[in-house]
């Protein structure tokens, strides 16, 4: 039996906002000369923060989304569509090509069609992609400003022994990062 087959799948629990940002927390600037010992502390905090970050993440997207209602459905929706002619021409490669040579005329029409759809609509992009990435660079500075605990390393060390999988553990493994070197 593998190690991902003797863990269990859990959520890891919410920290306090006090742990989280407020009194009990420590900030510090990485020393970005050690590239190592930074990227070992972002993983270590992704890893002990994951829930807070999974709702502070939604929290970011909501205010955004309440911000600009509008153009964040109109990106949501454009990106939707460049998503999905994206699939589908990925998956019917030789029907595309085949209507393509048939129906030159049509293709450069959609061809134009599309860009004026993408230049339409980047604005209504811009500002989805802002509440995506908003959220993923606010994680990302808490996670290098943070400093690590003893609470913070013992939970990161039970996980790595496998014991118990997060998705963040699960994340972080299938993007080839190594929970046993923290």
């Amino acid at each position: 039996m593998s190690k991902k087959e003797a863990s269990s799948f859990a959520i890891a629990p919410l920290r306090s906002l006090d742990d989280f940002l407020l009194v009990a927390a420590r900030f510090q600037v990485p020393t970005v000369n050690d590239l190592e010992k930074w990227g070992n502390r972002v993983t270590s905090n992704l890893l002990y923060y994951q829930t807070n970050y999974f709702l502070m993440s939604i929290f970011i997207f909501i205010i955004v989304g309440i911000i600009h209602p509008l153009k964040m459905a109109c990106g949501f929706m454009a990106m939707a569509v460049i998503f999905m002619i994206f699939v589908y021409v990925t998956n019917e490669q030789q029907s595309a090509a085949r209507f393509k040579r048939n129906h030159p005329v049509i293709s450069v029409l959609i061809i134009f069609a599309g860009g004026y759809f993408v230049a339409y609509m980047l604005q209504s992009l811009l500002i989805f992609i802002l509440g995506i990435l908003l959220p993923i660079t606010a994680i990302f500075i808490h996670a290098s400003l943070r400093l690590r605990n003893i609470k913070n390393k013992l939970a990161n060390r039970v996980e790595s022994l496998g014991f118990t999988t997060t998705p963040m553990g699960f994340f972080l493994e299938e993007i080839g990062l190594d929970r046993n070197l923290l």
